[in-house]
């Protein structure tokens, strides 16, 4: 009988992830996927800002970014084919987050390109995927979890961890075992995704139509020159068993203005959206879609489930390592719960106002929304409203039992802000992927004294302007998370707010290397 420590299932983007947080931190894990190796289609494409930030911490967001495809200006169109088709709005997006982030854009990077990347990473620190290796079972008591895995070979193992990790998708195995409930719906348009290559040539650019009873978005994929095309298909078609894309080019060339080359990818699909009951039940976890699904409005999906991956994995870590007592993953179910309803939420009512038909819909598709983007856009407060909510930075987990305090504007639970291009960057040092205490301006002795006696490291920046638009407060201490959050915000450098948070949870900081 094989054992690990953490056995995750499911090789997507969010399963890949869980897997890096935890090889980088030392624990045993395994990684099976019951397909024959990594996706071969671009699927989910959009890495926001936080993705792109957690990847910073690993060393290689910058990387990715050169890999990919920074999105650049969005045009918005309306009409349908022909004279009455037109712009009627247009606004940047490679900027939109200028000073909040290292990362202001989103970038166009797809999933099979994304998942090859992070394969590598893994392999590169000695994990690799084991492809073809189905769960089939999985019983829990105090002590661990015992599985049963079928190989493709024919080969069934019985394994044992200490934890388990369904991140295997809407069908989740995981989730279908614990016997959890998954409530939700499916919209009932019929939505179309191809990858293409246009006459007109690569754009970098997003183009919208908000058409009378249509939606149909073209924007980059691969920075070898392939597209993205994505829409609604015209009713009297939604029925049709055997779609393909020559049934609507004329339509969909006719909306966005281009000339189709190439078709290498296409398929239909109907939208769900469903949250999980619960996504831990003892020693067992559901991240990504295995926990929710949701409209693709904003490109949130995949970036979620990473999220939940980052928050999972360094909890796991700390727990399995003896570094905090075992109510720290009580943490994990109300954060990422609590923002995952939220998000099903917020992306249902946009994504219903898009797509709905009589007087309301088109009301919303032809004034609405480029009338709301339009002011938006022009006003930095507007734009960075738009870029916090669209790039997953204004996540925030105010009710966690993580998130003490409030010193300036930074609350506990708050995304650790960035201080902007200043040096020393104040979001270098989380690349230690561990606990960290930041002060803005001057240290105490008493912090620093006790600090060094628990093994927690100390980053004292200057006071700056960037500190100021960033809303920390002058000499108050932030202790910073693992996975950049603030668990507390104290306005005075007090030792005793930060001695009974760390043996509120049992915490233990390791020796600087």
């Amino acid at each position: 009988m094989s054992s690990t420590q953490v056995l995750i299932v499911g090789a997507g983007p969010t399963g890949l992830n869980l897997a890096l947080a935890l090889v980088r931190r030392n624990v045993q894990c395994r990684l099976i996927s019951e397909a024959d190796g990594p996706g071969k289609e671009s699927r989910a494409m959009v890495v926001q800002a936080r993705t792109l930030e957690f990847y910073d911490q690993y060393g290689f967001g910058s990387e990715m970014v050169q890999q990919g495809v920074v999105a650049e200006t969005a045009h918005v169109r309306q009409g349908g084919s022909g004279a009455d088709n037109r712009e009627v709005l247009s606004f940047s997006f490679k900027e939109m987050g200028a000073g909040l982030s290292p990362y202001p854009f989103a970038l166009a990077y797809p999933q099979d390109d994304h998942e090859r990347f992070l394969i590598q990473k893994l392999k590169d620190l000695g994990c690799e995927v084991e492809w073809g290796a189905k769960l089939a079972d999985f019983r829990q008591d105090e002590n661990g979890v015992t599985c049963t895995i079928e190989h493709s070979d024919g080969r069934v193992e019985t394994a044992e961890s200490a934890y388990i990790c369904g991140c295997d998708g809407a069908r989740s195995r995981v989730r279908e075992t614990l016997q959890l409930g998954f409530p939700g719906g499916t919209y009932e348009q019929l939505f179309f995704v191809a990858d293409v290559k246009i006459e007109q040539g690569f754009s970098r650019d997003l183009y919208i139509n908000l058409g009378e009873h249509i939606l149909t978005l073209m924007f980059p994929v691969r920075s070898s020159g392939m597209q993205r095309l994505i829409g609604l298909v015209p009713p009297e078609l939604s029925n049709r068993q055997d779609l393909a894309f020559e049934d609507i080019r004329a339509q969909v060339e006719g909306l966005l203005d281009i000339k189709v080359t190439q078709l290498n990818w296409f398929s239909s699909y109907r939208v769900h959206h469903r949250v999980a009951d619960k996504f831990r039940v003892g020693r067992a976890f559901l991240a990504g879609d295995a926990g929710h699904i949701h409209s693709p409005a904003g490109g949130q999906g995949m970036n979620t489930g990473i999220g939940d991956a980052v928050n999972l994995g360094w909890k796991l870590a700390h727990v399995l390592q003896s570094r905090a007592h075992p109510s720290l993953l009580d943490s994990y179910d109300p954060e990422r719960i609590g923002f995952a309803r939220s998000l099903v939420s917020t992306t249902d009512r946009a994504f219903t106002g898009l797509v709905g038909e009589g007087v309301m819909g088109q009301f919303t598709r032809k004034i609405l929304t480029p009338l709301v983007f339009s002011v938006a856009t022009r006003f930095t407060l507007g734009r960075h409203a738009i870029f916090r909510t669209i790039s997953q930075t204004r996540i925030h987990y105010p009710d966690s039992p993580l998130s003490q305090g409030v010193a300036g504007d930074v609350h506990g639970g708050d995304r650790l802000p960035w201080t902007g291009d200043s040096v020393p960057n104040n979001f270098e040092p989380l690349r230690s992927l561990d606990w960290q205490a930041h002060i803005y301006g001057d240290r105490d002795n008493d912090v620093e004294d006790f600090c060094r006696k628990i093994n927690l490291p100390l980053n004292v920046f200057p006071w700056s302007d960037g500190a100021t638009n960033a809303g920390f407060k002058k000499n108050a201490l932030y202790l910073v998370r693992p996975d950049g959050y603030i668990a507390l915000s104290a306005d005075e450098q007090k030792v005793s707010k930060l001695r009974t948070f760390v043996e509120q949870f049992d915490l233990r900081f390791s020796k600087p290397s």
